[in-house]
């Protein structure tokens, strides 16, 4: 069953991308898009930090395997606001688990912006943990840790009230990594597409080993003029 939820921007006003703001080394081929005035007002005490990030991203990302070229020019439309509009959907404080991380999407971004819970990035290459632990490090991050690990191996050595995920695998495959690293009563808060309702129905049978039948779809879009987040939230309830 589909409980499918809006929640709109806090501005009503629409802005372009950049108005006020330069974009990272405008005359650099590795520039990247500048956030609005109004997302910088959103992402608040996190945005020199998320600036940073992305400045880390623009300048190894790329060289170092972690996002395409192409990416770039949308890093904070598509990436980064994109994580940020995760972390409305976590509850207050918690631990929290990504399965996945990668370049830091979403972990990295959501430690950033949620410093009052504590996270665990979980990722399996050894370069991208490499990566994880220098921006942790680069970024003063004291709430994060990273673990290199498979998440199916991690069946009883976590107990997070939240996991999350994005881009890391269809549904069904990606409940039977998560949920063993869900406590009961925990969540998985994950960013998904516009496949999310037929993901949903493939892996009906994963949903209910967990007791997870009533899927949380949820349209999140905090800034105007940025592309809305789908989030997906399912509830371990054994």
């Amino acid at each position: 069953m589909f409980h499918v939820k809006q929640f709109r921007c806090r501005t009503g006003q629409s802005q372009k991308k950049g108005e006020g703001v330069s974009p990272i080394n405008a005359d650099d081929e590795n520039s990247v898009d500048a956030p609005t005035s109004a997302a910088i007002d959103f992402f608040g005490s996190a945005y020199p930090p998320l600036q940073r990030y992305v400045e880390l991203l623009r300048s190894h990302g790329i060289e170092r395997g972690l996002i395409g070229p192409r990416e770039l020019p949308k890093l904070w439309d598509r990436h980064i606001m994109n994580c940020a509009a995760l972390t409305t959907e976590f509850p207050e404080q918690g631990f929290i688990a990504d399965v996945g991380s990668g370049a830091g999407l979403p972990g990295i971004v959501a430690a950033i912006m949620r410093p009052d819970a504590e996270f665990v990035l979980i990722e399996t290459m050894e370069r991208r943990v490499t990566w994880l632990l220098e921006v942790v490090q680069h970024l003063a991050l004291t709430n994060v840790r990273v673990q290199r690990a498979r998440a199916e191996d991690l069946d009883g050595a976590i107990e997070a009230d939240v996991v999350t995920a994005r881009a890391v695998a269809a549904l069904d495959k990606l409940a039977r990594w998560c949920f063993p690293l869900a406590r009961v009563g925990g969540q998985l808060v994950l960013l998904k597409g516009e496949r999310v309702h037929d993901e949903v129905t493939a892996a009906r049978k994963v949903l209910r080993k967990y007791g997870a039948d009533n899927a949380v779809v949820t349209s999140v879009q905090p800034v105007a003029d940025y592309s809305a987040a789908t989030v997906l939230r399912l509830t371990r309830t054994k």
